[in-house]
């Protein structure tokens, strides 16, 4: 009686766990499925099953620039974020700095923050030091969101490295820079590559502040979001599919650089 009894709250669980899991993967599954009709609409039943839609994807030239556009604008804004948030994880580990918890949750403010109220607070921002709105826009405010990012992962990095790494390197004659570059920089490699990753899907999927920020030239969210507003279709289920695999899989690696990093 008593394991029924104890075994009732875990059998809760993994229901409520299962049904979680099917409410996440059963709209992408769907999605997935559709990118293969062979009509013009999206419904069921799906008659035959056609890569014709993929074929359509590459050879649009106006997605294809959308994907270097917002590769471009990930790449710039995750090397920003990077150097930012490293030297801020440096400040707060670093001795005889006061005020290391505030700077740590003013470097992690722009994550708690929702995403509409940081792109309008952007937007003001850019509007107040007329910055026009486009490329350098949207690399800022892509910024300022994946910087807490990398100071976490940075920081949690930091606070596992022996101390005698660097006294040794200073006693052996290497000033502060050298001994960064030499020890430091190296030790933070693998949280630094995991948290550049991170930094580059946040990128590529930002879409509040993007339409805040952007100006003409679409980002690839900005191109499905326009596509969709003229009914969804096969082809539209097709790009998101490709974005999906491709953003799971560049994930995946970094959630495997993650859990390396923590083990060594």
């Amino acid at each position: 009686m008593r394991n029924m009894i104890s075994d009732a709250p875990r059998t809760t669980l993994t229901a409520f766990y299962w049904a979680f899991l099917l409410y996440l993967l059963l709209p992408l599954t769907l999605m997935m499925a559709m990118s293969f009709k062979d009509a013009n609409f999206v419904a069921f039943p799906i008659g035959d099953w056609t890569l014709d839609w993929y074929a359509k994807v590459m050879a649009d030239k106006q997605f294809l620039e959308a994907c270097l556009y917002s590769v471009m604008i990930a790449a710039a804004s995750t090397l920003a974020a990077t150097t930012l948030g490293t030297w801020i994880a440096m400040l707060i580990v670093a001795e005889g700095i006061k005020g290391q918890v505030i700077i740590f949750a003013l470097a992690c403010l722009p994550a708690v923050v929702p995403g509409m109220i940081s792109a309008i607070s952007l937007r003001i921002f850019i509007s107040t030091i007329d910055m026009p709105t486009g490329t350098a826009a949207i690399i800022l405010g892509h910024t300022v969101h994946a910087v807490p990012f990398v100071v976490v992962m940075a920081l949690t990095r930091l606070r596992s490295m022996p101390g005698n790494l660097v006294d040794a390197a200073r006693d052996l004659g290497a000033d502060s820079v050298v001994a960064f570059f030499r020890i430091t920089l190296p030790y933070l490699g693998p949280a630094l590559v995991g948290g550049m990753i991170f930094c580059v899907l946040l990128s590529i999927d930002d879409f509040v502040r993007t339409f805040f920020l952007g100006g003409y030239r679409p980002t690839l969210p900005m191109l499905i979001f326009a596509k969709v507003q003229g009914g969804m279709s096969p082809e539209i289920n097709a790009m998101a599919t490709l974005v999906l695999v491709v953003t799971a899989a560049v994930g995946l690696y970094a959630e495997y650089l993650t859990r390396r990093a923590r083990t060594r």
